[in-house]
């Protein structure tokens, strides 16, 4: 019987050539973009949940009150950790991390370890971060030790066992021992490093920091014990800070509320700094959309099947006429559903194995090493594949097996208006998620554009930015290069636009005349800076050698920080008083507000500061043309200043455009899932273009005969199915305009959705869809109306 099924379901397949290709594509396709779109999913939700302990791992983090402000930070004070093990009894251990960023050289070898962290001791109790080689227990314990990863010591070592040998690190230089390997940190693990330090290091090279209530540099972790509740912890806090730092909270007019964040949920749900950040947003996107695409392959299937069934009418009649039930009709046509998506499931493996590398390098991650690295994911493919043959051949099996043979036999057999509005209505589902995806692919293209295009309030083209690290010899090899041709100008500051920036507590005088409180994010710089990144003073003026007090007593602010304080005018601002970390004096001009983070962030209080000795990133304007002999000419100048530490650059329009990345991937990621969407859509409408064509070849023979044009039997057989459009252009407007504006709330700065927006993913939809069905309507209005005639 089963031999019986197989032989009939490939002949009727092998019949009708182009409906089971366009089937088996549809079906391909479908299959292989929701198993990309599954794998990037998972591997998204997949983060930090390697660690066996990861249910009791949770984040200190701070929501910080001063009198101006609220700053939610993921970080905490450095006592936090070694106080709260000593005061809890629920805390188990816990760990810190603060990014090192240290010189390492080993022999004739030199690198900025960028990938570094200290760490405390007990890193390898909290996490489980697999230890090669040493002891996790004191790996980290004592002063300069060095963990390295398998590929920092590939990288320093070759194949030599590393472990008791030593490199030197930072600046002075100072000889560290390896004391363990670790394996490479997983890539679905938010904290990512090639080296950890100890953390005695840092207090070593710091001894106060241990003490350091008002300093939030710790990334803060605790292990609590088992059936420990989190938020009774919590609930403890409070009188925690008040024992340990009540005081100095008061007298700094800074209080913060303490919570627990759980490990996690920490790279989908954050909203604060992390190691790393993902979107749950884009996660539920990516999903709807697979689930779409999955929708779009199961309606295509159905609609075609079900289409041809007046062709295979006459088969069930016969069938059923010499004894052939309905339970077995139902087995033959699920059965053939089941075989065209094992046909579907065999390429859908091809497909996979040649776009999985283009598909990782589009995700900017390794979401997969291959098919065949989990053997579940054949599996799950297949099941896949049969689930999806099972549940789409229910239906077309019903209506097919439903058939009375006496009526069908006679002729007089009708698919009825029931199944034509089936079909319709599948069509119009299928082009209303086409167009809302044709709309989203637009929007994010818009707002993408924008981002990269909008006045940022500075220049950031033709320049080369180069970080001294701290090097003693900054301000010689700053001076060294300005003489350089081609050499426009060079400043030297603490950060530059889009990177980074030191947050001050600040007091300064509003408009009231008393000094309010604030943290601050500051500047340090030099004189060059606001006239070589051409902002714009609005108010008083901007750093001059003309001013002796200018290098200790002169504070720049922006009209951010003077509306903070009150002022209704920057000009209101000029002479107002300040005290920051040590230094007092006055506000001498307001620069009009730029962009120093990305438009997903308002443009904040900022303060800008003569401060050389603070001063590490040197900022150089370049001329066009001939730039490879002026960065030569650069290097050659850090080599002979700075020959222990690599020379490396970037230029800041490119640095500045990486906070995008993970939306210019999402972007990329939508386009190329949406464009999929499309195709299988074209391809359903291109199966029903044909069959209904093939249907009304006697009727388009007549219309000829009666003198019907080419064009007028092509606006016959197109006016149908982009009425279709129409209904789903309708549908779809709606939602996506609702899914969009959701997704665009991520930016500060944001465009609009504009109604042309939706016109335009209209047009493109209908386009497409007379595109598709062109083809078949050219061919039934050019054919011979006699041979038509005759086709029934």
């Amino acid at each position: 019987m089963l031999k019986n099924y197989l032989k009939i379901a490939w002949r009727n397949l092998w019949r009708n050539k182009v409906f089971s290709f366009i089937n088996v594509m549809g079906l391909t396709i479908g299959l292989t973009a929701c198993f990309f779109i599954f794998l990037y999913v998972r591997f998204e939700l997949s983060y930090d949940k390697f660690h066996s302990k990861g249910d009791r791992i949770y984040r200190v983090i701070c929501d910080i009150k001063t009198p101006s402000e609220m700053i939610k930070s993921g970080s905490t004070p450095w006592p936090f950790g070694p106080d709260m093990q000593h005061d809890f009894p629920e805390v188990e251990a816990f760990t810190r991390f603060s990014g090192a960023n240290l010189l390492v050289k080993k022999g004739n070898l030199s690198f900025q370890e960028e990938h570094s962290l200290f760490a405390d001791s007990s890193l390898f109790r909290v996490f489980d971060f697999k230890l090669i080689y040493g002891n996790p227990a004191t790996a980290l314990k004592e002063v300069n030790s060095v963990v390295l990863s398998k590929t920092a010591v590939k990288k320093y070592f070759g194949d030599t066992d590393p472990v008791g040998q030593t490199v030197q690190l930072t600046g002075a230089l100072v000889p560290a021992t390896i004391t363990g390997v670790m394996e490479d940190m997983p890539q679905n693990s938010q904290i990512k490093a090639d080296m950890l330090v100890s953390m005695s290091t840092l207090v070593s090279m710091n001894p106060r920091i241990d003490k350091a209530w008002g300093n939030f540099g710790a990334n803060t972790f605790l292990l609590l014990k088992p059936n420990a509740d989190p938020a009774a912890l919590t609930a403890k806090f409070p009188d925690f800070v008040e024992r340990h730092n009540g005081d100095e909270r008061r007298k700094a007019k800074m209080f913060y509320t303490v919570l627990l964040q759980p490990l996690e949920q920490i790279y989908l749900h954050s909203d604060r700094d992390s190691f790393e950040n993902g979107s749950i947003t884009n996660v539920y996107i990516f999903s709807i959309i697979a689930i779409f695409i999955l929708f779009i392959a199961c309606i295509n299937f159905i609609n075609l099947t079900t289409a041809r069934s007046v062709e295979r009418a006459k088969e069930i009649g016969i069938r059923k006429v010499v004894g052939a039930t309905r339970v077995e009709l139902i087995r033959q046509f699920i059965g053939e559903c089941v075989l065209l998506c094992l046909m579907a499931f065999v390429f859908t493996v091809v497909l996979f194995v040649a776009l999985l590398p283009s598909f990782n390098l589009l995700a900017g991650k390794t979401v997969s090493t291959g098919l065949f690295a989990n053997a579940w994911y054949i599996g799950a493919l297949l099941a896949a594949a049969v689930g999806i043959g099972l549940l789409a051949g229910v239906y077309p099996a019903l209506v097919l097996s439903s058939f009375k043979p006496v009526t069908v036999l006679k002729g007089r057999f009708s698919t009825g208006t029931k199944g034509i509005f089936l079909r319709k209505g599948l069509v119009v589902t299928q082009f209303a998620i086409s167009i809302a995806l044709i709309t989203g692919t637009i929007v994010v293209y818009l707002q993408m554009h924008y981002v990269h295009s909008k006045d940022l309030g500075f220049n950031k083209d033709q320049v080369l930015v180069i970080d001294t690290h701290g090097d003693p010899a900054k301000h010689t090899f700053r001076t060294s290069i300005e003489d350089i041709p081609k050499v426009n100008s060079v400043t030297i500051s603490s950060g530059i636009p889009g990177g980074e920036t030191n947050g001050a507590y600040s007091e300064i005088q509003n408009k009231q005349g008393d000094m309010q409180v604030a943290n601050l994010d500051l500047y340090s710089v030099d004189y060059n800076f606001l006239q070589q990144y051409k902002m714009k003073i609005v108010a008083g003026r901007g750093f001059s050698r003309d001013y002796g007090s200018d290098s200790s007593h002169a504070l720049v602010i922006n009209e951010a920080a003077a509306k903070l304080f009150g002022y209704a005018t920057p000009d209101e601002a000029i002479g107002r008083g300040y005290r920051q970390w040590g230094h007092e004096g006055t506000i001498i001009g307001v620069v009009k507000d730029f962009h120093f983070r990305s438009l997903q962030q308002d443009i904040k209080p900022l303060t800008i500061r003569m401060e050389p000795q603070d001063c590490e990133v040197v900022s150089v304007n370049v001329a066009p043309g001939e730039l490879s002999g002026t960065i030569a000419a650069i290097e050659r100048k850090w080599r002979t200043l700075m020959p222990n530490r690599p020379f490396s650059y970037y230029f800041l329009d490119e640095f500045f455009d990486r906070q995008y990345r993970t939306e210019e991937r999402f972007g990329k990621l939508f386009f190329n899932f949406a464009l999929l969407a499309i195709i299988i859509s074209c391809l359903g409408l291109l199966g029903l273009a044909s069959y209904s064509a093939m249907q009304r070849t006697r009727e388009i023979g007549i219309r000829k005969v009666m003198g019907a044009s080419v064009t007028d039997i092509v606006n016959l057989l197109s006016k149908e199915f982009l009425k279709l459009v129409l209904i789903s252009f309708v549908i779809a407007t709606p939602v996506a305009w609702y899914f969009m504006h959701k997704w665009l709330q991520v930016f500060a700065y944001r465009i609009s959705i504009g109604w042309w927006v939706f016109a335009v993913s209209g047009i493109i939809a209908g386009i497409i869809a007379i595109g598709t069905i062109s083809y078949q309507a050219l061919k039934a209005a050019l054919a011979d109306p006699v041979k038509s005639m005759r086709a029934e």
